[in-house]
């Protein structure tokens, strides 16, 4: 069944039922259903058919849940735009991405420079405000550059953890089988399962304008589930919702896993959940540890990118129970269907198992499905299937001739028990080429160590060239809008400071 059709199923099921849940407000199924009518209905009108390019400018918020579903009802292509950018951002975003429609909530549209974007690229305007969806501004077909992508169902900006995020095309039917691979997971969810509503309430926080939120929305509303959503992760809303909702499973990335540990919450706060889901980024099996040395509750990790229209590798319950000891660190165990290999960073020629490499996948949701797809990843797969990132290739830093893993130096920081989180990366320096410098957040209700203090304490653990040329404690690290640290702000953090 495409997606289209299963997605219509679904609402169908029955209208009048509790769907989605937004600061604490309900929808229905059968209230979603005709705000993506709506939307479709709209398009239509402006003369933006199927196959086109319809840009959205995405954020955790019940309005835009619709507008998701009616663009892949009906064929359009969703071109991501994050309402969460400044306002200088964001209308630069608009005009690059030259969209012959932009959607957006009714308040959105009123910041600094988004209707003149809309201006120089011809844009239909369309706001949507709960039911209402208004066509503001008929589009200008004379200005189109680009208006349909044929095939494609998500035009997808990356994180920008790196530098500038870049628009990668999804094609439908990768989104498809990405979304149906993520379904075999659950029981009662084979390929002719016929579909179902089911009990229980998920908790997304991931941000839509990420594919980890995209995915993770639709996989709980095709099974049927209804959502939480949350406008943007906090400690004390999520444990507002899993209080409220007692889902088994709840999850978000691991800095969001440190605050909730940090934050000391009561144990039967959280009894319901019998697992933690969290990716985007790299996992500290010792973080993992004492999540479930407190709370006796798992933390099953997966790993995947915008590129795969999801997750390739993951943790389940079962090989938590049986694998975790052994295989500890690992991102999990490849997905059915996936297929991976580590390659020599130089000669390109594949290494044997347990050793480590760049990482090249091939899978049914990536690329034509055939052909081995390399990535930056430094990692290493053993003879179980199980997958280890020990870091990104592309960002070693090289100091005098000598590569430092930004991951060692953040693992070795971590390890002070002060230290709550930190983030390594490199700035230019005119002897050695590239220095390496950290920046860090200090535990709550611990004497944080000065810089000598800290210093000596990661002299002890790392190689001399490894140790950071400087140290600088922060109250929060910058991040991207999926919480990952966000690698351009962090140098300038630094550039601040000198």
């Amino acid at each position: 069944m495409r997606l289209a059709e299963q997605i219509r199923a679904v609402l169908r099921l029955d209208p009048t039922a509790n769907a989605l849940e937004f600061g604490r407000v309900w929808r229905s199924w059968g209230e979603i259903e005709a705000s993506a009518d709506r939307l479709g209905a709209v398009l239509d009108e402006a003369g933006i058919g199927p196959e086109a390019r319809v840009g959205v400018l995405l954020r955790n918020h019940a309005d835009l849940v619709p507008v998701i579903l009616g663009l892949f009802l009906t064929n359009r292509c969703l071109a991501s735009l994050n309402a969460v950018s400044p306002d200088a951002k964001l209308a630069a975003d608009v005009a690059d991405a030259a969209t012959p429609a932009v959607i957006a909530i009714g308040s959105d549209w009123e910041r600094p420079g988004l209707r003149e974007s809309t201006d120089l690229t011809g844009a239909a305007i369309i706001a949507v405000d709960g039911p209402k969806v208004r066509l503001g501004k008929a589009p200008e077909p004379d200005k189109w550059r680009a208006p349909t992508a044929p095939g494609i169902a998500i035009e997808m900006l990356s994180s920008g953890t790196t530098g500038k995020p870049k628009r990668i095309p999804l094609k439908r039917r990768n989104l498809e089988k990405a979304l149906a691979g993520a379904a075999s997971y659950e029981k009662g969810r084979e390929v002719d399962a016929p579909p179902r509503l089911r009990s229980g309430v998920q908790i997304v926080t991931a941000p839509l304008a990420h594919i980890a939120g995209i995915t993770g929305l639709m996989n709980n509303l095709l099974a049927g589930r209804k959502v939480c959503l949350i406008e943007r992760f906090t400690v004390e809303d999520f444990r507002d919702a899993v209080v409220r909702h007692r889902p088994k499973v709840a999850g978000a990335p691991p800095s969001a896993l440190r605050m909730l540990l940090d934050a000391d919450i009561p144990k039967e706060d959280f009894a319901s959940l019998v697992a933690y889901r969290t990716g985007t980024a790299p996992l500290d099996p010792d973080l993992a540890d004492a999540f479930y040395a407190r709370y006796g509750i798992p933390v099953l990790q997966n790993y995947g990118a915008t590129e795969f229209a999801g997750g390739v590798a993951g943790w389940t319950l079962d090989d938590f129970k049986a694998h975790w000891t052994e295989k500890r660190g690992s991102v999990g165990r490849l997905n059915n269907g996936a297929e991976a290999r580590v390659v020599d960073p130089e000669g390109g020629d594949p290494l044997p198992a347990n050793e480590e490499g760049l990482l090249e996948l091939r899978a049914p949701n990536i690329g034509d499905g055939r052909t081995w797809v390399r990535t930056t990843d430094l990692a290493m797969i053993d003879a179980d299937r199980f997958l280890w990132i020990r870091g990104r290739h592309d960002g070693a830093i090289i100091r005098g001739g000598f590569k430092i893993l930004p991951d060692d130096v953040v693992g070795a920081l971590q390890s002070h028990p002060a230290v709550r989180e930190a983030a390594v990366t490199g700035i230019e320096d005119a002897r050695l080429g590239t220095v390496p410098v950290a920046a860090w957040i200090a535990r709550a209700h611990v004497e944080p160590p000065s810089e000598g203090e800290l210093r000596a304490w990661l002299k002890e653990k790392l190689l001399p060239y490894q140790v950071p040329v400087r140290l600088l404690r922060v109250d929060e690290l910058p991040r991207t809008p999926s919480l990952k640290v966000s690698q351009p702000d962090l140098k300038a953090l630094f550039e601040a400071e000198a």
